[in-house]
């Protein structure tokens, strides 16, 4: 990485103003803070050479910027045993910090007298010697301070950027090429889908909303005996009682007011094949009585009718509630319960299979992209901040995210972190901004997104929407990051 770091033209001009305002070194150092070798004057030359004092004050602030995350990056502002100051930023990669950008050597809220006892008593030499290294020091102002740091991170980004983002192509191999992951919680749906679908039986899958609860439905039917029969979906939860029973088993003429002719069911359509009742734990008494009864005996009674019909339907129910827990609370009945729950499959929420997001974006990548051309890769800041999300909404939610940074993307080559959603890292990152300034970046940076987002992207419409020009809406864009990498 030592080459690519001093070959990055934002890290030579970070170091060329470090260099030529303060007399600063830059390093890079890995993630344990080893590798501590750019020193940035005669005094920071001598302690190392002597006592190692800044080896020991960077593996303490790999240990402080370890807290953070690509979300929430920690900027470490130390001081080392001679009371210099050290400041170093993170470099995020795909797997956490990956190494540390930093710089050190500047007399901050120290004076030359101060270091110089502090050198006498760490290197024990002469006070006329201390005092000769503690005035090569320079010394550093609240805003020399905050200039370096901003200095220090936009290398540390720049690196960031330069990483190579290679996903691994895939080891475990299985028939379900719809289901992308390989965690170990994917893995035991895997394995216990490879059983299921060679039977008929009643399934059961419980999981949280965006989990993908019917793509497992789907991968049941379609590997299945019932492949070339019907799949049929219905919502438990979208229509009211009266609705939901003449969607679910039809209506004779005449049932209802606007009755007009008979109509089938959707047990009746999906005869011979599979339905997909999901949140099956939002049916009413009423309609779980009479799904008991297909499931029982495999007929049903239109609405308004008396003649019972023949179905031969493979039921797969589907809820993000414990129907155990409802049995338990008379909310779900418990004969019904039994019935759909012969084969259960849990399906985990993406939190707790992280590993997979990488490949999971890879893959709405490409299913999404519309463009000619290649379509972008994620840098690993993106990845990341990705990474670092908790995914209520699950693979539904990050769908919809690389979805909406393509959107933002336009022609670029890669979608990075500075395109992830204030949703995800803003919390974070912008949630409590420690100034006006912050305050109204946030406030600038979410307005131009929604009118980018409204506007599918195109910058002369969401210039039109904001009321101003699109020169004017280009240079905010760039200021606030949304052409390129920002700093993290």
């Amino acid at each position: 990485m030592a080459l690519t770091f001093d070959s990055l033209a934002e890290v030579a001009l970070a170091r060329d103003l470090l260099r030529r305002w303060w007399g600063l070194e830059l390093g890079l150092s890995d993630a344990s803070g080893a590798g501590y070798a750019r020193t940035s004057h005669a005094t920071c030359a001598t302690l190392h050479a002597r006592g190692g004092a800044c080896d020991a004050e960077l593996r303490a602030a790999a240990k402080e910027l370890a807290t953070g995350t690509a979300a929430k990056p920690v900027v470490v502002v130390r001081r080392c045993y001679a009371g210099l100051t050290m400041i170093a930023a993170p470099v995020w990669g795909t797997s956490g910090l990956a190494a540390i950008v930093y710089a050190t050597g500047a007399r901050h809220e120290a004076s030359t007298s101060d270091v110089a006892d502090r050198i006498a008593g760490v290197l024990g030499v002469q006070p006329a010697e201390a005092e000769a290294l503690a005035a090569v020091a320079p010394a550093f102002a609240a805003a020399d301070l905050q200039h370096a740091r901003d200095l220090i991170l936009s290398a540390a980004a720049a690196v960031e950027r330069a990483q190579p983002l290679v996903i691994a192509p895939t080891t475990f191999i299985h028939p379900f090429t719809e289901i992308v992951g390989e965690a170990p919680a994917v893995r035991e749906v895997i394995k216990l889908l490879t059983k299921v679908v060679k039977s008929e039986a009643t399934v059961l899958i419980h999981g949280e909303s965006g989990t993908g609860k019917e793509l497992i439905a789907r991968a049941i039917h379609y590997h299945g005996p019932r492949a070339k029969k019907p799949f049929v979906v219905q919502n438990c939860s979208a229509f009211n009682d009266n609705l939901l029973e003449s969607a679910l088993f039809g209506h004779v003429r005449g049932a209802f007011t606007g009755a007009v002719k008979d109509n089938k069911g959707l047990f009746e359509v999906a005869d011979g094949g599979t339905f997909f009742l999901d949140e099956i734990g939002d049916m009413s008494a009423a309609l779980q009585v009479k799904l008991l009864r297909v499931l029982q005996e495999g007929t049903l009674t239109p609405v308004g009718g008396t003649k019972p019909i023949k179905v031969d339907v493979r039921i797969i129910a589907a809820s993000h509630k414990d129907l155990a827990t409802m049995v338990q609370h008379k909310q779900f009945r418990e004969d019904l319960f039994y019935r759909v729950n012969v084969l259960k499959i849990t399906v985990p929420p993406l939190r707790e299979r992280a590993a997979d997001i990488p490949r999971l974006a890879q893959f709405f990548i490409g299913k999404h992209w519309r463009n000619a051309g290649q379509a972008p890769r994620l840098t690993p800041s993106a990845i990341a901040r990705l990474v670092a999300h908790t995914w209520p909404g699950n693979i539904r939610e990050l769908e919809n995210e690389i979805e909406r940074m393509l959107v933002l993307a336009g022609d670029a080559q890669e979608l990075t972190g500075a395109m992830v959603s204030s949703r995800l890292s803003g919390a974070a990152q912008h949630g409590t901004p420690r100034t006006l300034r912050d305050a109204i970046a946030v406030a600038e940076t979410d307005t131009i997104v929604a009118a980018l987002g409204r506007h599918a992207g195109d910058r002369d419409a969401a210039a039109s929407d904001l009321g101003t020009s699109r020169a004017l809406l280009d240079a905010r864009a760039t200021a606030l990051g949304l052409d390129h990498e920002a700093p993290v």
